[in-house]
């Protein structure tokens, strides 16, 4: 299954979404930076798996996108495959610009930690 036209379009175009995760029933946002490539969307933690946002998501797959005003819902499944990673990376590099924001979320520590968001 795959996001529509119009929430990808919006999601390829927006530097930083909030994504919503539970813990029980608390609800926490995080912004976050997202990838558009070949018509998937991924994320990944600037804090590997030491972030809160990244292990809630592991823990309960069942996140939101706040987009705009616009929620998407999705869940999240691990990307840890080295094709996976190098392909958000390349996503990365094309959306962002040059720095130490984009140097922090292609370090080597972090690439593991990339989910592919599907749509619920």
């Amino acid at each position: 299954m795959r996001f529509g036209p119009e929430q990808l379009a919006l999601l390829g175009d927006t530097g930083e979404v909030e994504i919503e995760t539970r813990r029980g029933d608390r609800r926490y946002r995080t912004v976050i930076w997202i990838v558009v490539d070949d018509g998937e969307v991924f994320v990944r933690s600037v804090r590997g798996d030491a972030g809160k946002w990244y292990q809630r998501a592991l823990s309960d797959p069942d996140v939101t996108l706040h987009v705009d005003g616009t929620v998407i819902p999705a869940r999240a499944i691990p990307a840890e495959d080295p094709e996976t990673v190098e392909q958000v990376n390349r996503a990365l590099r094309e959306k962002y610009r040059p720095g130490g924001s984009l140097d922090s979320m292609l370090r080597s520590q972090v690439q593991e930690d990339t989910l592919k968001l599907e749509p619920v």
